[in-house]
């Protein structure tokens, strides 16, 4: 069993990339927002510190980038927001802070 689980495609999504598919499994998996002992921490090809918590597939492991913007995305997650979109649409998922401060805008 976990021969199977080292043969999995590896995949760094960073908040940019990601789908409704990989926001839902996040939620599933972390209804409760995720914390310290779900984070993984490793080095890029860069040698840049990466943290990310881990959504595996059948056939993917995928590792998603922590952020301020994904904590919040997760926190306020509602299925039907995706409905329009295809699962894999990256264009899907909007940026917390752009609604933040698009809506502060129409206050003036």
């Amino acid at each position: 069993m976990e021969r199977k689980k080292d043969n999995l495609k590896r995949v760094i999504v960073d908040f940019k990339k990601l789908t409704p598919e990989i926001l839902a499994m996040l939620v599933e998996k972390f209804p409760d927002g995720y914390d310290d002992r779900h984070i993984i921490s490793f080095k890029n090809a860069k040698n840049e510190l990466i943290e990310a918590v881990e959504i595996i597939t059948e056939d993917t492991k995928y590792l998603v980038k922590v952020s301020t913007k994904l904590e919040m995305t997760m926190e306020n997650y509602d299925e039907d927001d995706y409905e329009a979109f295809e699962d894999d649409d990256p264009e899907a998922i909007q940026d917390p802070m752009l609604e933040e401060s698009e809506s502060e805008e129409d206050d003036f």
